[in-house]
């Protein structure tokens, strides 16, 4: 694999703004460098917990930022576990409400049930199964950036976090000038917020009549073909519990199982959704919603649309795990394991006291769970332990 240390945009590294934590707790904002071996000094003589770039571009990035002087952004994209609802989270991930304290487990739920506080203490846990449901939707992702938007593979980067996710970096001249606004209408298309099913191919008339154009669906583009792609997707894949938690009946929900090849059938020959006696236009338009959501992309809304959002230095330890941000090519994405390929220390075994932890694998070992247990460990297992505040290292 290549090493992508150093990605496309700092080529133009004198008009970044660069941040560094420190291992106090306190931010360093507002650096600039005029190269890469300058930063590369700078990284060696302060050791930073973390270092991070902007997404933008400056007349001169150190300025206060309304002195900046702003002259474009590359489109970043940020897919992290911690929006992604998954079965694991219960096991590995705590929350306490930073107002009434009251704990809880698995997802962290956006008020707090007792006190609707906003405010949480997170723990979480960068296990297989999270990061496996971010590497789906990053799928996603990138297929909409290269069907749908038209980008090349040239002009997209794809990192591994560090943590619990994926970035996506897209560099080219077309998007960098667009200001918060036309950035929300991407997220908005990649997350399928706001799409009307009525506008795009699903109502009445057209369930009714097999029309040629409606033959057509799936070879258009865009959120159309999405459309009918997913829902027939959902209907093969469907089992009753399925139906029923999007609100269809116990009956119709058996009609549908029963007559799933019919019903497919004949959407792939005439193109008509109403092939069941007793299936009604509200249930597939439940169908419909609910393939808009596994057809989109879950991403970090906010990261996308601040044009001036600092994102992780490639090729620098993340904080919280000890793991690499690395780069990867697109069509390497299946096959891409952040377990082996972002580990950054091979060698050497140390000692910790772990207070908790779940199962987890570095490398080709399997290590936990752990609970009060002293035990020597190698580096990187250890690090990642020390760094989620799991273990602490002994003398």
């Amino acid at each position: 694999m290549r090493n992508y240390s150093l990605n496309t945009s700092l080529l133009m590294i004198d008009r970044l703004e660069f941040g560094f934590a420190s291992f106090e707790g306190w931010m360093l904002r507002h650096k600039s460098f005029k190269n890469s071996y300058q930063l590369k000094e700078f990284l060696q003589s302060s050791v930073p917990s973390d270092a991070y770039y902007s997404c933008a571009y400056y007349e001169d990035p150190e300025a206060d930022m309304d002195r900046k002087g702003w002259l474009g952004a590359d489109l970043v994209f940020d897919i992290d576990a911690d929006h992604i609802p998954t079965s694991c989270d219960k096991v590995h991930d705590n929350w306490v409400c930073g107002v009434c304290r009251l704990k809880g487990k698995g997802f962290t739920p956006r008020k707090c049930p007792v006190c609707s506080g906003e405010k949480f203490e997170v723990s979480t846990w960068p296990c297989e199964v999270c990061l496996d449901s971010a590497k789906t939707e990053t799928v996603k992702l990138l297929d909409m950036l290269t069907r749908d938007f038209g980008f090349s593979e040239k002009e997209i980067h794809v990192f591994f976090s560090g943590h619990r996710g994926y970035h996506v970096h897209v560099e080219n001249e077309a998007v960098r000038t667009l200001d918060a606004v036309a950035r929300k209408e991407i997220v908005d298309y990649v997350s399928g917020l706001g799409l009307d099913v009525f506008l795009h191919g699903l109502n009445k008339k057209s369930m009714m009549e097999a029309k040629s154009s409606q033959r057509s669906y799936l070879n258009r583009f865009g959120w159309r073909k999405r459309l009918a792609s997913g829902m027939q997707n959902f209907i093969l894949d469907a089992q009753e519990e399925n139906l029923r938690e999007i609100g269809i009946k116990k009956k119709i929900a058996e009609t549908i199982l029963r007559n799933k090849s019919m019903i497919l059938k004949n959407w792939s020959n005439r193109g008509t959704w109403s092939a069941v006696r007793g299936v009604g236009f509200e249930s597939w338009k439940k169908i419909a919603e609910r393939s808009v959501k596994l057809q989109s992309a879950r991403i970090d809304t906010v990261v996308t649309t601040d044009i001036h959002r600092l994102i992780r230095l490639a090729g620098t330890l993340h904080g919280k795990t000890g793991l690499k941000k690395i780069e990867f090519q697109l069509s390497a994405i299946d096959d891409f394991d952040p377990f082996k390929s972002a580990v950054a220390f091979k060698t050497g075994d140390v000692t910790v006291m772990v207070s908790d932890a779940p199962e987890f694998r570095v490398g080709d070992e399997v290590f936990g769970p752990y609970k009060k247990q002293r035990i020597e460990l190698p580096m990187a297992a250890a690090m990642l332990l020390v760094c989620k505040d799991r273990a602490e290292v002994l003398e």
